[in-house]
């Protein structure tokens, strides 16, 4: 079937930009540390903002943030979040700039503990993506008990813009849940790659 006769999610629209990430990316586990970090980033970004918008300036916020790199994130001073206020490729949000900091600092103190950002991050689902069964974009839930206790934690180890609803789209996008609708093309992909033979039904 031809990419554009596939049946998708309805969020991601008509935007080839969008089309292309919703098929590519949303919902893949990540186990890589810096990538993992690049997607916590965006979602802060995206608070009062569409996801659309931040894919757009996407390359403008990897050059800004060097690359994603959360050891090099985590080393900003004054004068770099300065810089970044300055940059019109991005989202100038002071507060979002230097929770980008303090966040990429959390990272590294999560490697110490855990070895690997992505570990710490995978434990809380048991090392496996969770399977949801969501009919309709109405099913789909916007925070869980997971990720209501996940941002606790990450809160409290010294993460900003990290509410629940923030993280269940993080653990959405970085593939720790599977929140394709069943009618997607994507839904059966990812959950037949990762050796699940049935879903769980969306928590109420």
């Amino acid at each position: 079937m031809a990419p554009a006769q596939l049946t998708r999610c309805p969020w991601c629209g008509d935007d080839p930009l969008y089309r292309d990430y919703h098929d590519r990316e949303w919902g893949v586990p990540l186990h890589d540390d810096r990538r993992l970090f690049e997607m916590l980033l965006l979602e802060a970004f995206i608070a009062g903002l569409s996801w659309l918008t931040i894919l757009k300036k996407r390359e403008n916020f990897r050059a800004a943030f060097d690359g994603f790199d959360p050891r090099k994130v985590a080393a900003y001073g004054p004068d770099k979040v300065a810089e970044l206020m300055n940059d019109a490729g991005i989202i100038r949000n002071r507060r979002k700039i230097e929770a980008a900091v303090k966040n990429a600092r959390v990272v590294l103190e999560l490697q110490k503990e855990f070895g690997s950002f992505d570990r710490y991050l995978w434990g809380w689902v048991e090392g496996q993506p969770v399977q949801h069964a969501c009919a309709e974009l109405k099913d789909v839930p916007t925070q869980d008990e997971t990720a209501r206790a996940l941002s606790k934690d990450l809160k409290k180890r010294g993460m900003g813009f990290v509410g629940p609803v923030t993280i269940y789209s993080y653990m959405q996008a970085v593939g720790l849940i599977n929140d394709h609708l069943v009618s997607c093309f994507r839904h059966s992909e990812l959950r037949t790659a990762h050796g699940q033979s049935g879903s769980n039904p969306a928590p109420g």
